[in-house]
């Protein structure tokens, strides 16, 4: 058996106000009909009392009590004042209560039905009696002459005729609250209609629980959620968005404007259209972004996922080191089998001397900067990158070369300097001059040489970089040369690379370090791979998020300075 689904919350709330809004407009009857009965009794006996007293003091009715038959006069009178005055009856008689008219004749000469007392002390009074025309509301006063009381005179309305016209009342009063009730019900049912939509139908137990749920889910997920409204504020946010995007606890009703975001990542977030796995940078964190606009007929808002990729970011980059590591291995490896089979022939030739003196050249290479590397850098991460990266160079014709004042002991770098970012730093580092220099020695090699004219093009004289012994090794071709400095002292570890490539102009300065920059052009065939143009990014993000510093040195034949430029970094060691 299927059990009843409860109403909807609209439904019960249409249910409650209609009932609510009946109960209200049937009281509200009720009193309007009390009221509007106790007014008409009010106007009743104020309507006999204007007629009570006006016969009591006219001139003529108190000669006619005085004369040997008041009835003949008194009759035709008292009649024509209970029609003038819409009263049900105009009764005068005497003081002891025995009337002279009445609208039914027959009834003249008996006793009056009422009390009669308080009128023959001279008082104005009024009461609700039944008498010979039913219960009525009359007033009885004394006909005076000269100061004597010598007559009363009573005046009354039928309550049967005091109901008769609050029913005519009440009927125009039902009519106006049937159509307040028609119109609070019709009133009612627009708005819970509008609830009906705004709550998809739900009843209250689903709306609690929805709520609970949403609640859970919203503090559960690691991932950052954020809401925006139409207006570009924050309408809801959830703990993973405020911490990777480091949203003060006040953020929400702020406008997104307003919180000190990265330019790019605020303009992702106020864009119109949809963006799908964007990569962001904030201060600390590297950000995939995912934005989806709210369903409706206008703009309702958006809604924003982030993801956190530091961490998967700074992985990639060690994959990619260890990946150039592997490649150069390899090289070196088959370089060395192509040198043993050169020792192996030697001696089979029986030139075990000069296979003697050619091993120990190749070992000797090697060694040197082995040597040089592990005596100057202490740290086992940075020694091992250096190494690897001197093989990697070393494969793309590239020389490494570690600076004669770099200087790292063991025990020097502080256990809250992460080695992740250290690779993070140097290893982007190294591969951006390597690139710069690679490209330069490539155009150098590629240029005619003596061709008249070649020093006024502004780029080729920016490529025309060289080493300092150029001269000495004239046509030998551009060497590409990077230079390593890893130097801690004076309580700050310095991280600076130099590169023979084509240098940095100082308009470029600052805006290198921005995520998406790059000087390589993307292939004609798309957009350049998504990874160009994070590596300096990042460089600069790790450098902040240890309290250092990233700076460039620009430079160029143009200015006088040394070709290439140098990118140093500087981290605290406190």
């Amino acid at each position: 058996m299927r059990v009843p689904r409860p109403r909807s919350l609209a439904g019960q709330l249409f249910a409650m106000q209609v009932v609510l809004v009946a109960v209200v407009v049937a009281g509200c009857a009720v009193f309007a009909y009390l009221t509007d009965r106790n007014q008409a009794e009010a106007a009743a006996r104020r309507q006999a009392t204007a007629a009570a007293t006006a016969v009591a003091a006219s001139p003529a009715v108190v000669a006619a009590v005085q004369s040997a038959y008041p009835t003949a006069t008194l009759q035709p009178y008292a009649e024509r004042v209970r029609r003038n005055t819409d009263v049900t009856f105009v009764t005068i008689m005497n003081t002891r209560g025995v009337r002279w008219t009445h609208p039914d004749p027959a009834r003249i000469g008996e006793n009056f039905l009422g009390h009669i007392g308080p009128a023959l002390r001279g008082r104005t009074f009024s009461e609700t009696y039944t008498g010979t025309l039913g219960p009525s509301v009359r007033v009885v006063t004394p006909v005076r002459d000269h100061g004597r009381i010598v007559a009363l005179v009573s005046a009354g309305i039928t309550v049967e005729e005091i109901s008769h016209q609050a029913r005519g009342q009440l009927l125009a009063l039902l009519a106006v609250a049937l159509a307040a009730l028609a119109l609070g019900g019709l009133g009612t049912y627009v708005v819970n209609a509008r609830l009906r939509r705004h709550t998809h139908g739900m009843n209250a137990t689903e709306l609690s629980r929805l709520h609970d749920y949403h609640e859970a889910a919203l503090h559960a997920v690691r991932e950052g959620l954020l809401m925006l409204d139409g207006q570009r504020r924050i309408a809801l946010v959830n703990d993973g968005a405020q911490e990777l995007l480091g949203l003060p606890p006040d953020a929400v009703g702020r406008y997104v404007s307003e919180l000190g975001l990265p330019a790019r990542l605020t303009g992702a977030l106020l864009a119109a259209e949809p963006r799908v796995d964007e990569l962001h940078l904030t201060a600390e964190r590297v950000l995939v972004v995912n934005t989806s606009p709210v369903s409706g007929g206008e703009r309702r808002g958006t809604v924003v996922t982030l993801r956190d990729h530091t961490e998967l970011q700074a992985l990639s980059g060690e994959l990619d080191s260890v990946r150039g590591f592997a490649e150069a291995l390899r090289s070196q490896a088959h370089e060395a089998a192509n040198r043993l089979h050169t020792v192996v022939s030697l001696i089979e030739l029986g030139r075990a001397a000069e296979a003697v003196d050619f091993a120990t050249a190749e070992l000797e290479l090697a060694q040197a900067l082995t040597d040089q590397v592990v005596a100057a850098v202490a740290e086992p991460v940075l020694a091992a990158l250096l190494l690897g990266k001197a093989a990697q160079a070393n494969e793309h014709g590239v020389e490494l070369v570690l600076a004669p004042d770099s200087r790292i002991d063991d025990g020097v770098l502080p256990a809250g300097l992460p080695a992740r970012d250290l690779v993070t730093i140097l290893g982007n580092l190294i591969d951006n001059a390597m690139d710069a220099a690679m490209d330069t020695a490539a155009d150098q090699a590629h240029r005619p040489a003596g061709r008249e004219g070649a020093a006024a093009d502004p780029s080729a004289q920016a490529n025309a970089c060289a080493p300092a012994d150029a001269d000495a090794n004239a046509g030998a071709g551009h060497r590409a040369r990077v230079t390593v400095t890893a130097r801690a002292a004076d309580g700050e570890l310095l991280l600076a690379v130099s590169d023979t490539g084509a240098g940095v102009a100082p308009a470029d300065a600052e805006e290198i370090f921005e995520r998406g920059w790059s000087t390589k052009a993307p292939p004609s065939a798309g957009p350049a791979a998504p990874g160009r143009g994070l590596g300096l990014a990042l460089v600069r993000q790790a450098a902040r998020r240890n309290g250092g510093t990233v700076e460039v040195t620009p430079a160029g034949p143009a200015d006088g300075a040394p070709c290439g430029a140098t990118f140093a970094v500087r981290l605290p060691l406190v």
